[in-house]
């Protein structure tokens, strides 16, 4: 078996065949060089060389044309046998002849694609942060700018990421409580993934956090800490999202009229309406969710980790990916999908960088064991990352 490796220097799709031929040649130099060796007359294989290299000597430029013809002559020349076979064995012909290999009978595969990303795809070891709650006056929501006095200690506790959930203005409209309670008091914020209200949707920053501006001091301040942002992608809103009044069609409505919320029996979450990935406008919809993904990687977010993509279109995902990583290879997508495992691997395949894993679920020694045997040595190995 034969083995090559190549070097990538930039991130995206690199195409790369593999090509076997027989190299007449080299096969003729090795079996000269065994039987002169061997002191055995070689003067035939002398005049086998000879045309070898006259039949090369078609194959390139005029200046190496007739190079090679010269060295060609040189073997059948009433010389000594011993300069003929030192002429022959000579590293600069073999050099010149590797330039100028037959490969018409050439064996070639299919071209083959492999992704390349950034080194941070391969390892990061991640903070979850809620803004909202690390200020210094309980009672309220932090702003970006309190929170970004948590910074120092984070990246001194050696994390690489700073992963933050949903910081878009929540909806009121059915929020919950604490617990998940279905009445919220008057102070209680709400759940993050109940996404928009009056201030805005997925391109907005909730008003108790700050603007965009902050938003952005604070991305500049973690990765002076060289700690780097990573958003959460939640493609769901809440009643009171500008998307319900303006694209009442991206929603599925059930036969009274109302918009179908989420549901995973026995919760309900009647804060949050899923967005219909298959309505009939969907090309509209998703370039819609492209676009609020690009808004961010312009604002300086370069990882998305993303909310169930598992209960999403998957033709969705890797269109999306792939838009977004034609514009930005550096771009990184972790997939937070708990379901079969076949799911799983299939959203790896579509383009996910990272991936959520049963890692939680597994106890024992031996369902530790056996797990990563099947992340470290099986096929999944070559396209799923655990994030563990």
């Amino acid at each position: 078996r034969w083995t090559a490796t190549f070097d990538v220097t930039e991130n995206g799709w690199h195409e790369y065949q593999v090509v076997a031929w027989v190299d007449r040649f080299l096969t003729w130099r090795r079996d000269l060089k065994l039987k002169a060796g061997a002191g055995q007359d070689v003067s035939v294989e002398l005049l086998e060389g000879s045309l070898l290299i006259r039949d090369a000597a078609n194959r390139v430029a005029e200046r190496e044309s007739r190079w090679l013809l010269q060295r060609a002559d040189a073997l059948t020349e009433s010389t000594p046998q011993a300069d003929r076979i030192a002429a022959a064995l000579g590293d600069e012909l073999a050099a010149a002849m590797a330039n100028s290999t037959d490969r018409s009978r050439a064996t070639e595969s299919p071209v083959r694609r492999v992704w390349v990303d950034r080194v941070r795809a391969r390892f990061g070891a991640w903070y979850e942060m809620f803004p909202r709650s690390a200020g210094p006056d309980p009672t309220r929501s932090a702003t970006f700018r309190e929170a970004a006095a948590q910074l120092p200690r984070i990246a001194d506790m050696g994390f690489d990421v700073l992963y933050l959930p949903p910081i878009h203005p929540i909806g009121t409209s059915f929020r919950k409580g604490r617990n998940n309670a279905l009445r919220a008091a008057p102070d209680d914020p709400g759940s993050p993934w109940a996404i928009g209200s009056p201030a805005g949707g997925h391109t907005a920053v909730d008003p108790g956090l700050g603007t965009l501006d902050d938003f952005e001091a604070f991305r500049c301040e973690a990765e002076r800490n060289d700690l780097e942002i990573a958003l959460d992608l939640a493609w769901q809103c809440s009643p009171d999202h500008p998307w319900v009044q303006e694209h009442p069609e991206w929603f599925r409505h059930r036969p009274d009229g109302t918009i179908k919320y989420a549901e995973n029996p026995p919760k309900k979450y009647q804060d949050i309406y899923p967005l219909d990935f298959e309505c009939e406008e969907w090309p509209a919809l998703w370039q819609a969710l492209r676009d609020v993904t690009l808004f961010w990687v312009e604002r300086g977010v370069r990882i998305f980790r993303v909310d169930n993509p598992h209960t999403k279109t998957f033709g969705f995902w890797e269109w999306m990916i792939d838009e977004v990583h034609a514009r930005h290879p550096d771009v990184l997508f972790l997939s937070e999908a708990f379901t079969r495992p076949a799911l799983m691997r299939y959203l790896a395949k579509a383009g996910f960088t990272q991936s959520y894993t049963y890692f939680t679920w597994r106890n024992t020694k031996a369902e530790l064991t056996e797990y990563f045997t099947e992340l470290t040595t099986s096929e999944v190995r070559e396209y799923l990352r655990p994030n563990l």
